[in-house]
């Protein structure tokens, strides 16, 4: 226990040892996150009057960021696959990159809930009111708390064991590995649930939700891992693998391809039968009656997502620079189509035919871009423990100071511009 304890403190204080850059993505960081928290504070005084949902639009911003980052935190699950299933010890410790980034994830979207409760005071009656196992909103609750908990047993088993330079017990942690395979996949299928479930919005009401929800995921999770990698590589001396890159390159590029091929079902049963629901899959793609709020960004998304899943198949994104491009383009595109291109237009028109068009504030904006600060400055401090205990600079049997290395922050010597 002294030694876990003593781990725990030089974890604490080395999320404050770095370099310059460090300092300065921190320091970043900490502001919008205090922006984010004064914004959260107007709207505790004012009410959900200071963000842009309605009586007609009653979910938004928040709850599409939240739809957003349960997949992406469900997405950790394509690294634990090829390692574990399939034997791949070359990319065993990338493993705890991606399932640290599903403890940030998790994170954020459980603040993203938070800040959409109207009376976040009364979260208790939630709590008191269960109504299980009927609720899909009971078995949310149940599966987010219950991924977030199995990703912080791995992650800190793992960690804590290479800080000890001890083989892990496959009995502590292999079992739980293999139940957040099945876990990461049900957190977002009860997401999807949570839509599709609801007869009253005929957007939602297709079997094709859930699939949907998968493969957007499975493509925007490793593709944001790919982006950490390439940091990793880039301003530190960790050695990350070159066919770490490879792997979730065509992992990246096969769920993007089912998730465009799953839109342009949704899209053609929608319009081709012309049935009575159309008129918010209108909305959304061509506009109705004169209100076009959300066709550039639909139509943005599906360019982007197109334009990248092109790069991804091409010799060309064997380049660094060119997959990272790749990589950035689909997660926008991800996060516009799953977020506001699936929330709102669910909303409209109304069940009494009204067009009420839904568009963000400030006030809402500034607590969305605290609550993302919020969960990138985790992922940062986590990433930031990770890495020196991963390469040995930072173990029981020796002194703090050698996690003081500046060397620890300089791009490796082998690091190249191609992945083969």
């Amino acid at each position: 226990m002294r030694t876990y304890l003593t781990f725990l403190l030089r974890c604490f204080r080395l999320s404050f040892v770095g370099d310059y850059r460090y300092y300065a993505w921190m320091f970043f960081l900490t502001v919008l996150v205090l922006f984010g928290i004064n914004a959260y504070c107007k709207q505790l005084v004012y009410g959900l009057a200071t963000t842009g949902m309605t009586d007609q639009v009653s979910w938004g911003f928040y709850i599409a960021n939240f739809t957003f980052l349960v997949g992406m935190a469900a997405a950790a699950v394509m690294l634990v696959i090829p390692v574990y299933i399939y034997r791949n010890r070359e990319l065993h410790d990338l493993v705890i990159f991606g399932e640290l980034f599903a403890v940030a994830a998790i994170i954020m979207a459980m603040l993203f809930v938070t800040v959409d409760l109207g009376r976040p005071d009364r979260f208790h009656h939630l709590l008191l009111r269960f109504n299980f196992p009927v609720s899909m909103l009971t078995w949310d609750v149940l599966v987010l708390n219950g991924y977030l908990l199995l990703n912080l047993h791995i992650c800190g088993y793992l960690v804590y064991c290479a800080y000890r330079k001890r083989e892990p017990s496959k009995y502590v942690y292999i079992p739980f590995v293999f139940v957040a395979i099945v876990w990461a996949i049900s957190i977002h299928t009860v997401t999807a649930f949570l839509y599709s479930g609801l007869g009253g919005r005929p957007f939602w009401n297709s079997a094709v939700v859930a699939p949907r929800f998968l493969a957007s995921a499975f493509a925007a999770g490793p593709a944001f891992l790919i982006l950490t990698l390439s940091a990793l590589k880039h301003f530190t001396t960790y050695e990350v693998p070159a066919k770490a890159f490879m792997t979730l390159r065509n992992t990246v590029a096969i769920a993007l391809s089912i998730s465009m091929f799953l839109l342009g079902s949704e899209a053609f049963t929608e319009f081709y039968t012309n049935s009575s629901h159309v008129a918010s899959a209108t909305y959304l793609f061509l506009g109705l009656h004169g209100r076009t709020a959300l066709v550039p960004w639909i139509w943005s998304a599906i360019a982007l997502n197109s334009l990248a899943m092109v790069l991804l198949y091409l010799p060309l994104s064997r380049k660094l620079p060119v997959l990272q491009a790749a990589c950035v383009m689909l997660i926008v595109g991800i996060w516009i189509e799953k977020g506001m291109g699936m929330i709102v237009p669910a909303f409209i028109p109304t069940p009494l035919g009204e067009i009420v068009e839904y568009l963000p504030t400030r006030n809402e904006i500034l607590v969305t871009v605290g609550i993302w600060a919020a969960g990138l400055l985790i992922y940062t401090i986590l990433v930031r423990i990770t890495v020196p205990v991963l390469s040995g600079r930072l173990t029981y049997d020796q002194p703090f100071v050698a996690a003081r290395d500046p060397a620890l922050f300089a791009p490796h010597p082998s690091s190249e511009g191609v992945v083969r």
